[in-house]
């Protein structure tokens, strides 16, 4: 099988110094990736869902591990505003890893294609409206290009396809190659940002 190329923020060479610019670019690949699953079918449109399964992974869990957090602390309310992000990231990996079971040219792939990517972007606008916007007025631009860093290695070292094996935990035996995908994103940003723990 040939190499999958996955879009990613930095492939315009844009100097990624500002986390919110970079997940801002990230939102629109992902609506990208979303057009060409559905513009495509067979092989097409596997390979176009597996990137999507990647990109959505990486940035799910880049923003659970950098963004939150500094959400939680950086701004009032950030806490709440964290916590109804949260939610919606949950709904969405239940109809993703629902996905991930099916065939990409079966009759159920599409309607739920089509509600992950309500769902998805319902809650990018969400980020983008109350919980970007703080951080851009909260964090100066240190904050911004640590941050920016830290998602940056979560994007870089991530596989272009899940490796069934290598789960690690009882949830993520029963969530399959999704879940160790968030794992290993997690292990990876939390060395960026300099916190093994």
């Amino acid at each position: 099988m040939s190499e999958l190329h996955t879009p990613q923020a930095g492939d315009d060479q844009a100097q990624d110094t500002d986390v919110v610019a970079l997940l801002m670019r990230q939102h629109g690949d992902i609506r990208n990736l979303f057009d060409e699953v559905e513009a495509t079918t067979g092989e097409e449109r596997r390979d176009a869902f597996r990137r999507l399964v990647r990109l959505l992974a990486v940035h799910e869990t880049a923003e659970e591990e950098v963004v939150h957090p500094f959400a939680r602390r950086g701004f009032p309310g950030g806490e709440q505003v964290v916590e109804d992000r949260l939610a919606e990231e949950r709904a969405a990996k239940e109809t993703l890893a629902a996905l991930d079971e099916m065939d990409t040219d079966g009759p159920e792939f599409m309607p739920q294609l089509m509600q992950l990517r309500t769902d998805v972007q319902q809650h990018a606008r969400a980020e983008e409206r109350y919980e970007f916007t703080h951080i851009r007025r909260s964090a100066d631009a240190t904050a911004l290009a640590a941050m920016a860093k830290a998602v940056k290695a979560a994007e870089a070292m991530a596989p272009t396809h899940p490796h069934p094996g290598v789960e690690s935990g009882a949830a993520n035996v029963a969530l399959g190659p999704i879940a160790a995908l968030m794992d290993r994103t997690k292990d990876t940003v939390r060395k960026a940002m300099g916190n093994n723990g």
